[in-house]
Protein backbone atom coordinates (compact mmCIF):
# COMPACT_ATOMS: atom_id res chain seq x y z
CA UNK A 1 0.00 0.00 0.00
CA UNK A 2 1.32 3.33 -0.89
CA UNK A 3 2.40 5.83 1.51
CA UNK A 4 -0.82 8.12 2.66
CA UNK A 5 0.13 11.96 2.67
CA UNK A 6 -1.23 14.30 5.15
CA UNK A 7 -1.67 17.84 5.31
CA UNK A 8 -2.68 19.51 9.02
CA UNK A 9 -3.06 23.27 9.49
CA UNK A 10 -2.23 24.46 12.71
CA UNK A 11 0.44 21.74 13.13
CA UNK A 12 2.19 23.69 15.76
CA UNK A 13 -1.28 23.84 18.55
CA UNK A 14 -1.82 20.94 20.85
CA UNK A 15 -4.07 19.53 18.47
CA UNK A 16 -1.68 19.67 15.66
CA UNK A 17 1.65 18.20 17.62
CA UNK A 18 -0.74 14.99 18.80
CA UNK A 19 -1.74 14.51 15.24
CA UNK A 20 1.24 14.59 13.73
CA UNK A 21 2.60 11.88 15.88
CA UNK A 22 -0.21 9.60 15.67
CA UNK A 23 -0.33 9.70 11.96
CA UNK A 24 3.69 9.67 11.68
CA UNK A 25 3.38 6.54 13.77
CA UNK A 26 0.73 4.99 11.32
CA UNK A 27 3.30 5.54 8.47
CA UNK A 28 2.07 8.81 6.90
CA UNK A 29 3.87 11.68 5.37
CA UNK A 30 3.08 14.64 7.29
CA UNK A 31 3.57 18.05 6.18
CA UNK A 32 2.75 20.74 8.75
CA UNK A 33 1.20 23.99 7.26
CA UNK A 34 2.96 27.04 9.40
CA UNK A 35 2.96 30.58 8.89
CA UNK A 36 6.72 30.18 9.32
CA UNK A 37 8.69 27.72 8.49
CA UNK A 38 11.67 29.18 11.15
CA UNK A 39 13.09 26.96 13.62
CA UNK A 40 10.87 28.78 16.29
CA UNK A 41 7.95 26.85 13.85
CA UNK A 42 9.98 23.32 14.33
CA UNK A 43 10.83 24.13 18.25
CA UNK A 44 6.95 24.13 18.58
CA UNK A 45 6.49 20.61 17.32
CA UNK A 46 6.48 17.64 19.85
CA UNK A 47 9.98 15.47 19.79
CA UNK A 48 10.13 12.46 17.94
CA UNK A 49 8.80 13.91 14.86
CA UNK A 50 11.79 15.74 13.85
CA UNK A 51 11.43 14.37 9.83
CA UNK A 52 7.42 16.46 9.69
CA UNK A 53 7.38 18.51 6.75
CA UNK A 54 6.36 22.10 7.28
CA UNK A 55 5.73 24.24 4.59
CA UNK A 56 4.75 27.60 4.54
CA UNK A 57 1.04 28.99 3.93
CA UNK A 58 -1.94 31.24 5.77
CA UNK A 59 -5.08 30.36 5.73
CA UNK A 60 -5.69 34.48 5.38
CA UNK A 61 -4.00 33.94 1.69
CA UNK A 62 -5.69 32.19 -0.95
CA UNK A 63 -2.69 31.86 -3.50
CA UNK A 64 -0.71 30.14 -1.17
CA UNK A 65 -3.09 27.21 0.05
CA UNK A 66 -3.80 26.66 -3.65
CA UNK A 67 0.01 26.25 -3.99
CA UNK A 68 0.68 23.88 -1.64
CA UNK A 69 -2.44 21.89 -1.91
CA UNK A 70 -1.25 21.43 -5.83
CA UNK A 71 1.87 20.39 -4.78
CA UNK A 72 1.86 17.92 -1.80
CA UNK A 73 -1.69 16.37 -3.29
CA UNK A 74 -2.60 15.08 0.28
CA UNK A 75 -4.99 12.15 0.98
CA UNK A 76 -6.02 13.55 3.60
CA UNK A 77 -6.24 17.39 4.98
CA UNK A 78 -7.16 18.30 8.92
CA UNK A 79 -7.84 21.63 9.63
CA UNK A 80 -6.94 22.41 12.85
CA UNK A 81 -5.75 26.06 12.62
CA UNK A 82 -7.97 28.70 14.06
CA UNK A 83 -7.98 31.60 16.87
CA UNK A 84 -8.93 29.69 19.36
CA UNK A 85 -9.25 31.67 22.21
CA UNK A 86 -12.94 32.46 23.09
CA UNK A 87 -11.86 35.61 25.17
CA UNK A 88 -9.92 37.12 22.66
CA UNK A 89 -12.50 36.83 19.68
CA UNK A 90 -14.34 39.39 21.70
CA UNK A 91 -11.39 41.58 21.27
CA UNK A 92 -10.53 40.79 17.80
CA UNK A 93 -14.07 39.54 16.16
CA UNK A 94 -13.01 40.16 12.69
CA UNK A 95 -9.54 38.11 12.45
CA UNK A 96 -11.37 35.29 14.10
CA UNK A 97 -14.03 35.09 11.63
CA UNK A 98 -11.02 35.88 8.84
CA UNK A 99 -9.18 32.91 9.94
CA UNK A 100 -11.42 30.48 11.49
CA UNK A 101 -14.60 31.23 9.45
CA UNK A 102 -13.00 32.24 5.53
CA UNK A 103 -9.63 30.75 6.45
CA UNK A 104 -11.86 27.49 5.54
CA UNK A 105 -13.31 28.26 3.03
CA UNK A 106 -9.90 29.10 1.49
CA UNK A 107 -9.14 25.87 2.04
CA UNK A 108 -11.96 24.09 0.93
CA UNK A 109 -11.54 25.85 -2.30
CA UNK A 110 -8.49 24.40 -2.90
CA UNK A 111 -8.89 21.03 -2.06
CA UNK A 112 -12.28 21.57 -4.42
CA UNK A 113 -10.37 23.10 -7.21
CA UNK A 114 -6.73 21.21 -7.41
CA UNK A 115 -7.25 17.96 -4.85
CA UNK A 116 -11.52 17.07 -5.29
CA UNK A 117 -10.72 14.05 -3.82
CA UNK A 118 -8.71 14.18 -0.17
CA UNK A 119 -10.89 13.96 2.35
CA UNK A 120 -11.29 16.68 4.67
CA UNK A 121 -11.17 16.83 8.56
CA UNK A 122 -12.96 20.23 10.28
CA UNK A 123 -12.39 20.82 13.67
CA UNK A 124 -15.68 22.10 14.64
CA UNK A 125 -16.36 22.81 17.86
CA UNK A 126 -18.66 22.53 21.33
CA UNK A 127 -19.18 26.24 21.59
CA UNK A 128 -21.20 26.07 18.71
CA UNK A 129 -24.20 25.20 21.05
CA UNK A 130 -23.71 27.95 23.25
CA UNK A 131 -26.69 28.50 24.73
CA UNK A 132 -28.05 25.17 24.94
CA UNK A 133 -31.01 23.43 24.43
CA UNK A 134 -31.18 20.34 25.96
CA UNK A 135 -28.45 18.84 27.68
CA UNK A 136 -26.19 16.87 26.53
CA UNK A 137 -25.79 17.99 23.34
CA UNK A 138 -25.65 15.44 20.51
CA UNK A 139 -25.87 16.07 16.60
CA UNK A 140 -29.19 16.75 16.03
CA UNK A 141 -29.04 19.62 19.43
CA UNK A 142 -29.78 23.05 17.76
CA UNK A 143 -26.97 25.86 17.47
CA UNK A 144 -27.14 28.61 19.68
CA UNK A 145 -22.89 30.19 19.96
CA UNK A 146 -22.44 32.76 22.32
CA UNK A 147 -18.79 34.92 21.14
CA UNK A 148 -17.43 35.34 18.23
CA UNK A 149 -15.48 32.44 18.01
CA UNK A 150 -18.30 30.40 18.30
CA UNK A 151 -20.48 32.07 15.32
CA UNK A 152 -17.16 31.47 13.13
CA UNK A 153 -17.11 27.64 14.11
CA UNK A 154 -20.62 27.84 12.95
CA UNK A 155 -19.91 29.16 9.62
CA UNK A 156 -17.08 26.80 8.77
CA UNK A 157 -19.55 24.09 10.45
CA UNK A 158 -22.55 24.87 7.97
CA UNK A 159 -19.59 25.81 4.75
CA UNK A 160 -18.35 22.06 5.45
CA UNK A 161 -21.64 20.66 5.23
CA UNK A 162 -22.41 22.75 2.11
CA UNK A 163 -19.35 21.79 0.18
CA UNK A 164 -19.78 17.88 1.07
CA UNK A 165 -23.90 18.33 -0.40
CA UNK A 166 -22.88 20.68 -3.48
CA UNK A 167 -19.69 19.53 -4.70
CA UNK A 168 -19.01 15.90 -3.48
CA UNK A 169 -16.21 16.02 -1.53
CA UNK A 170 -15.35 13.82 1.37
CA UNK A 171 -15.78 16.30 4.51
CA UNK A 172 -16.16 15.48 8.19
CA UNK A 173 -16.75 18.05 11.36
CA UNK A 174 -15.69 16.90 14.77
CA UNK A 175 -17.89 18.98 16.71
CA UNK A 176 -14.95 18.91 19.58
CA UNK A 177 -15.76 19.39 23.27
CA UNK A 178 -12.74 20.75 25.35
CA UNK A 179 -10.17 18.64 25.25
CA UNK A 180 -7.03 19.29 27.17
CA UNK A 181 -3.29 18.21 28.04
CA UNK A 182 0.12 19.56 29.41
CA UNK A 183 0.82 21.08 25.90
CA UNK A 184 -2.74 23.50 26.36
CA UNK A 185 -1.71 27.17 26.13
CA UNK A 186 -1.27 28.74 29.00
CA UNK A 187 -3.69 31.31 28.42
CA UNK A 188 -6.39 28.92 28.24
CA UNK A 189 -8.32 28.08 32.19
CA UNK A 190 -7.24 24.58 32.72
CA UNK A 191 -3.61 25.21 31.86
CA UNK A 192 -3.52 28.76 33.56
CA UNK A 193 -5.14 27.01 36.67
CA UNK A 194 -2.22 24.07 36.43
CA UNK A 195 0.57 26.33 36.06
CA UNK A 196 -0.30 28.49 38.37
CA UNK A 197 -0.98 25.04 40.98
CA UNK A 198 2.79 24.45 39.96
CA UNK A 199 3.94 28.15 41.30
CA UNK A 200 2.29 28.33 44.28
CA UNK A 201 3.43 24.54 45.18
CA UNK A 202 7.26 26.20 44.66
CA UNK A 203 6.20 29.46 46.34
CA UNK A 204 6.95 31.64 43.56
CA UNK A 205 3.11 32.99 44.02
CA UNK A 206 0.44 32.88 46.55
CA UNK A 207 -2.67 33.83 44.15
CA UNK A 208 -4.89 32.77 40.76
CA UNK A 209 -7.50 34.89 39.50
CA UNK A 210 -10.28 33.78 37.60
CA UNK A 211 -13.14 34.32 35.90
CA UNK A 212 -16.66 32.36 36.50
CA UNK A 213 -16.19 29.02 38.46
CA UNK A 214 -19.03 27.55 38.22
CA UNK A 215 -19.12 27.79 34.25
CA UNK A 216 -19.09 23.80 33.14
CA UNK A 217 -17.22 22.00 30.62
CA UNK A 218 -16.35 18.17 29.19
CA UNK A 219 -13.03 18.38 29.06
CA UNK A 220 -11.22 15.46 27.50
CA UNK A 221 -7.80 14.39 26.79
CA UNK A 222 -5.97 16.05 23.36
CA UNK A 223 -4.50 12.66 22.22
CA UNK A 224 -7.86 10.95 22.57
CA UNK A 225 -9.51 13.35 20.55
CA UNK A 226 -6.66 13.53 17.82
CA UNK A 227 -7.59 9.31 17.92
CA UNK A 228 -10.94 10.38 16.96
CA UNK A 229 -9.83 12.74 13.83
CA UNK A 230 -8.07 10.10 11.98
CA UNK A 231 -11.16 7.40 12.32
CA UNK A 232 -13.45 9.92 10.63
CA UNK A 233 -11.46 10.39 7.75
CA UNK A 234 -11.61 6.34 7.41
CA UNK A 235 -15.09 5.75 6.81
CA UNK A 236 -17.05 4.84 3.98
CA UNK A 237 -19.08 8.22 4.32
CA UNK A 238 -18.61 11.34 5.97
CA UNK A 239 -20.34 12.27 8.71
CA UNK A 240 -20.43 14.80 11.22
CA UNK A 241 -20.18 13.55 14.63
CA UNK A 242 -19.75 14.86 18.55
CA UNK A 243 -16.40 14.12 20.09
CA UNK A 244 -16.77 14.47 24.09
CA UNK A 245 -16.50 12.46 27.59
CA UNK A 246 -20.22 13.00 28.59
CA UNK A 247 -18.93 14.03 31.71
CA UNK A 248 -19.48 18.15 33.10
CA UNK A 249 -17.23 19.63 35.60
CA UNK A 250 -17.28 23.28 36.49
CA UNK A 251 -14.35 25.42 37.06
CA UNK A 252 -14.60 25.64 40.50
CA UNK A 253 -14.13 21.16 41.02
CA UNK A 254 -11.33 21.66 38.28
CA UNK A 255 -9.51 24.47 41.19
CA UNK A 256 -10.30 21.91 43.80
CA UNK A 257 -8.92 18.86 42.25
CA UNK A 258 -5.71 20.39 40.55
CA UNK A 259 -4.77 22.16 43.79
CA UNK A 260 -5.45 19.45 45.74
CA UNK A 261 -3.00 17.16 43.76
CA UNK A 262 -0.23 19.03 45.11
CA UNK A 263 -1.32 19.19 48.63
CA UNK A 264 -3.12 22.87 48.48
CA UNK A 265 -6.40 24.06 49.44
CA UNK A 266 -7.89 26.04 46.22
CA UNK A 267 -9.53 28.13 48.65
CA UNK A 268 -6.90 29.87 50.09
CA UNK A 269 -5.52 30.68 46.60
CA UNK A 270 -8.03 31.28 43.91
CA UNK A 271 -9.98 34.85 43.98
CA UNK A 272 -12.34 35.55 41.33
CA UNK A 273 -12.46 39.09 39.18
CA UNK A 274 -15.95 39.73 37.21
CA UNK A 275 -14.31 41.83 34.92
CA UNK A 276 -12.86 37.80 33.39
CA UNK A 277 -16.43 37.09 33.26
CA UNK A 278 -17.22 36.55 29.31
CA UNK A 279 -19.98 39.57 27.74
CA UNK A 280 -22.52 36.52 26.96
CA UNK A 281 -21.40 32.91 29.27
CA UNK A 282 -22.26 29.19 27.88
CA UNK A 283 -22.89 28.39 31.13
CA UNK A 284 -22.59 24.41 30.61
CA UNK A 285 -21.45 22.03 27.69
CA UNK A 286 -21.69 18.60 28.15
CA UNK A 287 -21.50 15.83 25.07
CA UNK A 288 -23.07 13.13 23.94
CA UNK A 289 -20.29 11.14 22.12
CA UNK A 290 -22.34 7.61 21.64
CA UNK A 291 -22.86 7.96 18.04
CA UNK A 292 -19.07 8.49 17.43
CA UNK A 293 -18.84 5.22 19.64
CA UNK A 294 -21.39 3.43 17.01
CA UNK A 295 -19.56 3.85 13.99
CA UNK A 296 -15.54 4.74 14.96
CA UNK A 297 -15.55 2.17 17.84
CA UNK A 298 -14.64 5.71 19.78
CA UNK A 299 -14.04 6.51 23.67
CA UNK A 300 -11.72 8.32 25.97
CA UNK A 301 -9.14 6.84 27.94
CA UNK A 302 -8.86 9.20 30.90
CA UNK A 303 -11.04 10.03 33.09
CA UNK A 304 -11.34 13.75 34.53
CA UNK A 305 -9.15 13.45 37.66
CA UNK A 306 -6.44 11.52 35.71
CA UNK A 307 -6.20 14.20 33.16
CA UNK A 308 -6.20 16.86 35.79
CA UNK A 309 -3.90 14.83 37.68
CA UNK A 310 -1.01 14.56 34.02
CA UNK A 311 -1.39 18.23 33.71
CA UNK A 312 -0.53 18.96 37.16
CA UNK A 313 2.55 16.56 37.04
CA UNK A 314 3.56 18.09 34.08
CA UNK A 315 3.78 21.18 34.91
CA UNK A 316 5.33 21.34 38.37
CA UNK A 317 8.35 18.82 36.57
CA UNK A 318 8.44 21.42 34.11
CA UNK A 319 9.16 24.31 36.47
CA UNK A 320 11.01 22.12 38.93
CA UNK A 321 13.48 21.57 35.86
CA UNK A 322 13.29 25.39 35.32
CA UNK A 323 14.01 25.68 39.11
CA UNK A 324 16.83 23.34 39.25
CA UNK A 325 14.90 20.94 41.77
CA UNK A 326 15.96 17.16 41.71
CA UNK A 327 13.21 14.59 40.59
CA UNK A 328 12.53 13.29 43.93
CA UNK A 329 11.63 16.43 45.97
CA UNK A 330 8.89 17.23 42.84
CA UNK A 331 7.90 13.48 43.39
CA UNK A 332 6.62 14.16 46.95
CA UNK A 333 4.45 16.94 46.14
CA UNK A 334 2.35 14.54 44.23
CA UNK A 335 0.01 11.77 45.36
CA UNK A 336 -0.47 7.97 43.43
CA UNK A 337 -1.99 9.18 39.88
CA UNK A 338 -6.09 8.05 40.27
Amino acid sequence: MAQRTALITGITGQDGGYLAQLLHARGYRVIGVSRRTTANARDSLPAGVADIELVSADLLDQASLCSIVDQVQPDEVYNLAAQTFVPASWKQPLLTAEVTALGLARLLEAVRLLCPAARVFQASSSEMFGLATNSPQDEETPFHPRSPYGTSKLYAHWLATNYRESYGLFVASGIMFNHESPRRGAEFVTRKITRAVARIAHGLESTLVLGNLEARRDWGYAPDFTVAMHAMLQTQEPHDLVIATGASHSVREFCETAFSIAGLDWRRHVTVDPALFRPAEVESLVGDASKAAKLLGWRPTLTFEELVHEMVQADLQSLSATLGIRSGQVARLLPAQP
